[in-house]
């Protein structure tokens, strides 16, 4: 019988309908259209609903905030998408956005038994559907609020971490503020995720939910500016860290200061927070020129040099030192980027910018690169190849090669332990060297994934449930000095 099952898959997902590449540079709106629920029923239909089994590991052992990913698709072959969306947060505090930026072909999919011979489920896409069939079907319906702990909570950080750790100790009980530095609730998925790939629309919605489970948040708060760590400690029962890696790396080669050579966080912060994509209707003005060139291959790269073509830019190139493999981008956002032609100038790294008599850079001169033995990361190590310098012109030179922890909160908390990365160091549960003190997400692991910092949130949230209810026991020094080297 199992046998015949395998026999009828569908061996391809079900094609996501998208705008055409032609039209959509030339706008903001969200490139996939997405499926309708005839589409997404054919596509749950696909699942094995494969049985545990020790040899294998399934798709839920692949998702880092645990959603019982066969139960809800079950549902959905079903047609009841308000019990799959039920399944789904019990776990997910953010479905519509993880259904949109997770890298789930690298987790849940890429565990798919239907995957290993033919294209695995459309887990991503479905819950996409979902998370967008709750909100426009349902409003997010009700939350009811629990039974109150009496214990209250601090989140520092309002960005995929820090909502995680709001929204799963709102369900039980306690009274969760938030302080977000910026006028809006998100974090990354506001100021670094571009329109196209994540509508603000959608963040706003979720972020709403959550405060419908009775959570506060404070915008427009500093913390280690208006108050610090020490002072939310007299106030709240416990206090939680994720404010993220915000603090933009550079390459820190001559000419670096010219004017048009921009961090990633810059130029998105710019175009998604302060929509500077529709000037002059508001006040932030950005050019880019003719040509613009990003250094870097993540998905902070391709989402840099897909925003220059919609500013206008008639070329955009990708300058990375490896090769297409290495591409630390997900496989989707490098199709979309080389449909819309972007341009990759692949196994090549910058060596000095060049600029005009009147400061503004005009030139990289860049070297070609070629593959060794693999370094730390496990990646093939790029070597210069002596004499292979070329130059390309360019207006606007984009850094994307990657952000560190934002200092401040560190800066302010002096006995709050770090690594020589500047990172917080924690423990396994979310803890750090300061009792009553828990972090997670880029602070304390370093740039990452949306989807890897809602995990350490999941964690955190665990944790400091237990030690507000049953256990205030705290770790010794040594732990976090060894987490620290």
């Amino acid at each position: 019988m199992a046998e015949e099952k395998k026999s009828r898959i569908v061996p391809k997902k079900y094609p996501m309908p998208e705008q055409n590449p032609e039209e959509r540079v030339k706008n903001f709106d969200e490139v996939p259209i997405g499926q309708d629920a005839e589409t997404i029923i054919l596509e749950a239909k696909r699942c094995l609903q494969c049985k545990e089994s020790p040899k294998r590991k399934l798709c839920k052992e692949g998702c880092p905030v645990e959603i019982d990913i066969p139960a809800f698709i079950k549902q959905v072959q079903e047609g009841d998408f308000a019990e799959a969306m039920r399944i789904i947060r019990k776990k997910q505090n953010l479905p519509a956005v993880c259904g949109r930026v997770c890298p789930y072909e690298n987790q849940c999919e890429g565990n798919c038994v239907v995957g290993k011979k033919n294209e695995p489920v459309g887990i991503g896409r479905i819950e996409r559907f979902l998370a967008d069939w709750e909100r426009n079907e349902q409003k997010h319906g009700k939350v009811e609020p629990p039974t109150s702990t009496g214990k209250k909570v601090a989140v520092v950080g309002g960005g995929p971490a820090g909502l995680t750790v709001a929204g799963d100790l709102a369900k039980l009980g306690h009274k969760v503020t938030v302080f977000e530095a910026l006028q809006y609730s998100g974090g990354v998925l506001v100021y670094g995720i571009p329109e196209f790939r994540l509508p603000k629309a959608i963040v706003k919605a979720e972020v709403d939910y959550i405060k419908k489970s009775g959570v506060e948040i404070k915008n427009d708060y500093v913390i280690g500016k208006v108050e610090t760590v020490d002072d939310l400690l007299e106030k709240y029962d416990a206090v939680f860290v994720g404010t993220g890696a915000g603090l933009p790396n550079w390459t820190n080669l001559e000419g670096e200061n010219l004017n048009g050579i921009l961090s990633a966080n810059e130029f998105l912060t710019r175009v998604n927070l302060m929509k500077a994509f529709n000037f002059p209707d508001y006040d932030t003005p950005i050019r880019v020129g003719k040509r613009v060139v990003t250094l870097g291959g993540g998905n902070v790269a391709m989402d840099c040099a897909r925003t220059a073509l919609r500013l206008g830019a008639e070329e955009s190139i990708i300058l990375y030192r490896r090769s297409d493999v290495e591409l630390p981008a997900r496989r989707e956002e490098i199709h979309h980027a080389k449909e819309e032609g972007v341009r990759f100038e692949l196994l090549a790294a910058p060596v000095r910018y060049i600029g005009d008599e009147d400061g503004n850079v005009k030139q990289i001169e860049a070297v070609r690169m070629k593959l060794g033995e693999p370094d730390a990361s496990g990646r093939r190590r790029p070597i210069k190849i002596e004499g292979s310098n070329f130059i390309l012109d360019c207006q606007t030179v984009l850094v994307a090669i990657g952000q560190s922890p934002n200092p401040l909160v560190p800066m302010t908390t002096p006995s709050l332990k770090t690594t020589k990365w500047g990172t917080i160091a924690v423990d396994a549960e979310g803890r750090t060297s300061k009792k009553g003190v828990f972090a997670g997400g880029d602070i304390s692991t370093g740039a990452a994934t949306v989807i890897l910092a809602m995990g350490d949130g999941k964690r955190a949230a665990k944790t400091m449930h237990k030690y507000l209810m049953e256990d205030p026991s705290w770790p010794d020094a040594e732990v976090f000095e060894k987490a620290a080297c």
